[in-house]
């Protein structure tokens, strides 16, 4: 039986809004918790815990007031999270979190990504959330329906999930401004691609990408209008999320086509523009 690759299951991920109403098979269900379970610290060493729960009419209630979310249908799983509050903390969780929604794809689960406000929530009790924590997403789970509803097919088009920036918007060589090809990228052309594919709040597609040095320097281009818009949803910089799960998909694709590195923060250059902030590089190993 032919085994997925890492690169089919992040192309295959999507944001599932319909689901089927039949529990997740327990077989499927105990490797997910397993594997929740397992995932407690992301790159930069932040701690977090994940868990996954059985869907609860009060849970359903807790994602009223989140815009799209708020069109989810049948789920019957959500996995919430919790990371302890520090530097790269955000960035930690989304690295994690996509993590188990790669694994919940690759068991055959649709997933989708909700961020908001939870610290008050269903969610917030079911994971004990402590004073030192801060839970910035939840992901609903479930069999994925069989056809997708109407209103999938509306929000993803209007959230332009079909559509990405090009390469030489968010990947550059030696200096912002000196586009990047996949050319130039070699064994790490597909990483990128697996980069700019990945989901993110409101599809922004935050991550910038800078090759020099022996390493891909990682920052975040923030969008201050979309920042002041999203704290009326969530006190959290959800863009920070968005590079973590951006880190993750470059991490499991290099990783499985042999390349070997890790995440550290160094000194990188200085971006042209104010908003664009370093977070961290994937250094090569020599």
């Amino acid at each position: 039986m032919h085994e997925e690759s890492i690169v089919e299951v992040i192309r295959r991920r999507y944001s599932c809004r319909s689901y089927e109403k039949t529990p997740i098979p327990p077989e499927t269900r105990a490797q997910l918790a397993e594997f929740c379970a397992a995932q407690t610290h992301g790159p930069f060493g932040a701690p977090a815990r994940f868990l996954l729960i059985s869907a609860t009419e009060e849970d359903r209630t807790a994602l009223r007031g989140l815009g799209t979310y708020g069109f989810i249908k049948n789920p019957t799983a959500f996995i919430p999270g919790a990371v302890t509050r520090g530097p790269h903390d955000l960035e930690d969780f989304g690295y994690l979190l996509e993590l188990i929604v790669l694994r919940a794809t690759a068991l055959g689960l649709g997933t989708c990504w909700l961020g908001g406000s939870f610290t008050r929530s269903s969610f917030a009790r079911a994971l004990a959330l402590r004073e030192e924590e801060v839970l910035p997403a939840v992901v609903a789970a479930g069999l994925p329906g069989e056809r997708p509803r109407l209103v999938d097919r509306v929000i993803q088009r209007g959230a332009g999930s079909e559509h990405r920036l090009p390469w030489g918007q968010l990947f550059f060589e030696g200096e912002f401004g000196a586009p990047l090809t996949p050319t130039q990228a070699g064994p790490y052309a597909e990483a990128l691609e697996m980069v700019r594919l990945g989901p993110s709040a409101s599809n922004r597609q935050p991550w910038r990408v800078l090759k020099g040095d022996g390493a891909w320097h990682f920052y975040l281009q923030h969008n201050p209008g979309y920042r002041k818009q999203m704290q009326l949803v969530t006190a959290v910089d959800l863009q920070r999320v968005d590079i973590g799960i951006a880190m993750s998909h470059f991490t499991l694709t290099v990783e499985a086509a042999g390349l070997h590195g890790a995440w550290e923060t160094r000194s990188a250059p200085a971006p042209p523009d104010p908003d664009i902030e370093y977070i961290g590089s994937w250094v090569q190993a020599p």
